[in-house]
């Protein structure tokens, strides 16, 4: 078991551990990977090296440091046998918030990517549609034809800044991280990236400050459908830009957008899934065993969806059945969220079989009906559905989840597919040694910095050169261009963080429940702040590496 050698490991340290106060007092040198109080010659396992003093400095010190680099290199070869990677489960359902399902009574759902999960062979029809478009109605260049939608391009959360034409990752503290901007196809350097935002890689909050990701010059791509939208807008300002033709941003951004809207506004990606639902929805199946599952345990259901309840029908009779109307205590199609959330002036319209309207005046939300629009007010003051005892799903952060969050204290399930494919990756060894070695080579840098003769500096060159390879290869796991969703270099992405304040728990897709009592209670795992990491197990593995040697830190204490 993997658990095994990380036990052992973890005995160690606490058995070294205990010794922390002598050691402070003695500033004797620590054991590589052991941050105080750590051990001394003490310590079972501590590599010979650990136990000497530094040399005074030269070629000695040199050859002494490169000695505490094959020290932690062995460490860490030691702390991570095979067995000890596929830890993560992709079915698994993540948690953000304590929750307890059995205080559960009333499970809402949007519809798209949600209820229904849709191949990725739906993003080159979008994109080549709203490709069509644009050189047939908005006239754009003949030339913009040859380009194809390339999936490996793009990830969800990117920033698109407008004026500049530049789409770049941003981390959850406004920064971006350098090596993800790129402007059409092609990477910005660095350099002009820093250039661009005055000499810093720093993005003002009043450029990002809108409550649905739209800054007054800044957008966030935040849901799946974005992804042809992403790869659309970088095809055509590289072609402009290949070709040398002068163009406006801000027109350009405004057209691909009306292109991709287009696309859902006249209905033709409805048309594509309606008429393939095989090639397009994903675990329907499990779609119908999760909703009678829960029906079958007294729960209370609901859809709130913007799609068109044609559309919508047709879908779910695919995947539930011609009754899945009797599963849903109440079923709004076209609610235009977000506005559905904010907005009380829009009142709820019944629709009959046909999808026509009906005038009267809408007092009770009957089962087996159908409405449309209204808004969250009149929804709660006819259901009394309200706080806690509520659990909505939904794939877009801010329109699904961050109003019914935040203002009305529902509990709130982001469905991110996403997650299945980056846990997969984080899974495999090469990940998980190039994480690990990251980790302590950054730890070695971080202690040994104090050692600044030219031999060392030349070391600690070589040490910082490495560790950018390997998060560069590291990032190349996941994405080439923009690396992971959920993280930059080290810090939570922009999405990321917006994740974290606005689900209580995650998944990658809503069949992730099947795995669950309804009863079940998911406890957060309590996350070292920076301050408390050398108190953590866990960070064996990844942070404890971190905390400096007492002995090589004592002459600045």
């Amino acid at each position: 078991m993997a658990g095994v050698g990380l036990r052992a490991v973890a005995r160690r340290w606490l058995l070294c551990g205990s010794h922390g106060g002598q050691r402070a007092a003695s500033s004797s040198p620590s054991c590589p990977g052991c941050g105080p109080p750590g051990p001394g010659p003490h310590c079972p396992g501590a590599p010979r090296s650990a136990s000497s003093p530094a040399p005074a400095g030269g070629t000695e010190l040199s050859e002494h440091l490169w000695a505490r680099y094959q020290d932690m290199r062995r460490l860490v070869h030691d702390l991570l046998p095979p067995e000890v990677c596929s830890l993560l489960n992709p079915a698994a359902i993540y948690a953000n918030n304590e929750i307890s399902l059995c205080d559960v009574e009333v499970y809402g759902f949007d519809y798209d990517y949600t209820l229904a999960q849709y191949a990725d062979a739906l993003h080159p029809e979008i994109f080549n549609a709203a490709r069509d478009i644009l050189i047939e109605h908005y006239k754009y260049p003949e030339g913009i034809r040859k380009y194809d939608y390339n999936p490996s391009f793009a990830i969800r959360g990117l920033h698109y800044d407008i004026q500049k034409s530049l789409l770049m990752k941003i981390d959850a503290f406004h920064y971006v991280q350098l090596g993800t901007a790129y402007r059409g196809l092609k990477p910005v350097p660095d350099e002009e990236v820093i250039d661009l935002y005055g000499g810093t890689q720093h993005i003002p909050l009043y450029q990002m400050s809108g409550f649905y990701g739209k800054g007054p010059s800044i957008k966030q791509f935040m849901d799946i459908f974005s992804l042809p939208e992403m790869a659309l807008l970088s095809c055509v300002v590289d072609h402009f830009l290949a070709h040398g033709l002068e163009f406006d941003q801000t027109h350009l951004y405004k057209d691909v957008t009306d292109a991709i809207r287009d696309v859902h506004v006249k209905g033709l990606m409805y048309q594509w899934i309606e008429q393939d639902m095989e090639k397009y929805i994903l675990r329907g199946d499990e779609t119908f065993a999760v909703l009678s599952r829960l029906v079958a345990h007294g729960k209370q259901l609901f859809l709130i969806t913007n799609s068109p309840f044609s559309f919508v029908d047709k879908g779910m009779r695919h995947m539930v059945g011609p009754d899945w109307r009797q599963l849903f205590d109440v079923v709004i199609v076209q609610a235009d969220k977000p506005s559905f959330f904010t907005d009380r002036r829009k009142p709820f319209r019944k629709l009959d079989e046909t999808g026509s309207l009906h005038w009267d005046r809408i007092t009770r939300l009957e089962k087996g009906k159908i409405y449309r629009q209204g808004n969250l007010f009149d929804f709660l003051r006819l259901t009394e559905w309200r706080g806690p005892r509520v659990l909505y799903f939904g794939d877009h952060l801010y329109s699904d989840l961050a109003d019914l969050m935040l203002r009305h204290g529902w509990r709130t399930g982001a469905i991110i597919p996403e997650l299945e494919r980056e846990i997969r990756i984080i899974n495999t060894e090469q990940y998980m040694h190039s994480l690990t070695w990251q980790q302590a080579l950054t730890g070695l840098l971080e202690r040994m910095q104090t050692y600044q003769d030219a031999e060392s500096r030349q070391v600690l060159a070589a040490w910082m050169k490495e560790r950018q390879e390997l998060r560069c290869i590291t990032k190349a796991l996941f994405n080439a261009q923009f690396g992971s969703i959920f993280r930059t270099f080290h810090n939570p992405t922009y999405f990321s963080r917006r994740l974290v304040r606005f689900s209580d728990l995650y998944m990658a897709s809503l069949s992730c429940l099947l795995n669950y009592r309804v009863d079940f209670t998911f406890y957060p795992r309590r996350t070292p702040l920076q301050h408390e990491a050398p108190l953590w197990m866990d960070q064996l593995c990844t942070g404890c590496m971190k905390t400096p040697f007492l002995g090589d830190m004592a002459h600045i204490r």
